[in-house]
């Protein structure tokens, strides 16, 4: 999220969160300097899957204005569905607040950008009452999901005092990293990667890349004045064990369920041995294989990169070629219309991470997907600017979730633009 000073984080809260927009994990400099560095590093038979920023169409100052109104009427609905107590949905998951937060702050005309707002006001209100002693901010349960969310919030607020909690929500997460079996050996599928901080006994790829985004959002508070890290740290080597333990890659994940099936390679599962697309019969070695689906394979690419895997990692580069060869914005795919909207979400945040402004499809097209994304969401608006799922898995019957999804991803868009 933040380069520069501490002040700036915390007294420049437009600054921070373009930032946020915008900042490669893989260099923490400028983005036009990051796009230099992208070229630089990408072999040319990748170098299709970039173009440079600087290269964006006239027709992208049409597409921008789009996208601006489609975020107003979203802040707007969003306005008004805020309740009395300034929550959104529900009381329980301050998550769902904190996204509805983090869309309005990034609205690109700035119209809540001042944190003495009543909306913003009463909405950070809220998400102060949920910071626990622990460190965590949360209600009842979720407690991964909450505060890795929360903590992106509060880092955003522009205000001086949520600094020190999102210092202790940083390492209340880092000490959700899991170890299963023998302690500091990295022996257990699970080793390296963060669950729901309950009874669960797994790590998952949701909660691991909750975290990993807010850890690296937050990087700056977690750090000292010469930048030496405050307090523990996350073991990133064992997160990225983790993750290739839940990706469809027989060189670099050993376990029983992988496949390299093509319709299968590279791409992501729920955790190991767990894919919420199901299972299938591979058949060429005749054992049970789960299957790759696409919001939890663009989850993937995004873990890599906030876990600072190189993009050229033959790990990268088969996530990619897999969400390459599934393309489409008309499900999510092997999940049909289950978490579509979340989809949405990844696809842009990983595409717009890593800097790519055309997408080349397995067939040798090149497709400009940010404005094929904005016509489908302008399309799936309701008249009353809001969004939502009539398939209502993963929350997504929920409008104020849904729209926040919708509001974040255009923002995102917006400000890949320029």
């Amino acid at each position: 999220m933040v380069s520069g000073s501490k002040e700036k984080l915390f007294k420049q809260p437009e600054g921070s969160y373009q930032t946020m927009m915008v900042l490669s994990p893989f260099k923490a400099w400028p983005v036009g300097v990051c796009l230099t560095v992208l070229f630089l590093y990408l072999p040319s038979a990748e170098l299709a899957w970039a173009q440079s920023s600087a290269s964006i169409a006239s027709g992208d100052e049409t597409l921008g204005s789009r996208v601006e109104k489609l975020i107003a009427s979203g802040n707007r609905w969003l306005v008004g569905a805020q309740q009395p107590g300034g929550w959104w949905s529900t009381q329980d998951h301050p998550a769902v607040t904190a996204f509805a937060l983090m869309a309005l702050k990034g609205d690109p005309s700035k119209t809540y950008d001042d944190p003495q707002d009543p909306v913003m006001g009463q909405g950070y209100a809220f998400l102060d009452r949920h910071i626990q002693p622990d460190g965590g901010i949360y209600h009842i349960g979720l407690v991964t999901y909450n505060t890795a969310i929360c903590m992106m919030a509060l880092s955003v607020s522009g205000q001086d005092h949520h600094e020190d909690p999102i210092r202790k929500a940083r390492q209340y997460l880092i000490g959700l990293q899991s170890d299963f079996g023998q302690s500091g050996v990295l022996d257990h599928p699970m080793d390296g990667g963060i669950g729901y901080g309950s009874s669960y006994d797994h790590s998952d790829m949701g909660n691991t890349l909750q975290a990993l985004e807010a850890l690296y959002h937050t990087q700056q508070v977690g750090e000292s004045a010469d930048g030496i890290s405050q307090g523990r740290s996350l073991d990133y080597a064992a997160a990225i064990r983790f993750l290739q333990h839940c990706q469809n890659l027989s060189t670099h994940n050993p376990q029983d369920w992988v496949s390299d099936d093509p319709a299968q390679k590279g791409g992501f599962v729920y955790y190991p041995g767990s894919s919420k697309a199901g299972e299938f019969r591979d058949p060429k070695t005749g054992r049970v294989a789960l299957r790759s689906y696409g919001s939890i394979s663009y989850g993937g690419m995004l873990a890599y990169a906030y876990a600072k895997l190189d993009k050229t990692a033959p790990q990268v580069q088969a996530v990619l070629q897999w969400l390459q060869a599934n393309y489409t914005l008309e499900e999510n795919p092997a999940m049909g219309l289950q978490g579509l909207f979340y989809y949405y979400h990844t696809l842009a945040k990983a595409l717009i991470l890593y800097e790519m402004d055309r997408l080349a499809l397995a067939d040798g097209r090149m497709i400009d997907w940010r404005s094929e994304l904005v016509d489908k969401l302008s399309d799936l608006q309701l008249e009353d600017g809001s969004w939502l799922n009539d398939n209502g898995r993963w929350w997504e019957r929920d409008p104020a979730l849904v729209t926040s999804y919708v509001v974040l991803t255009l923002e995102r868009i917006h400000h890949s633009l320029k």
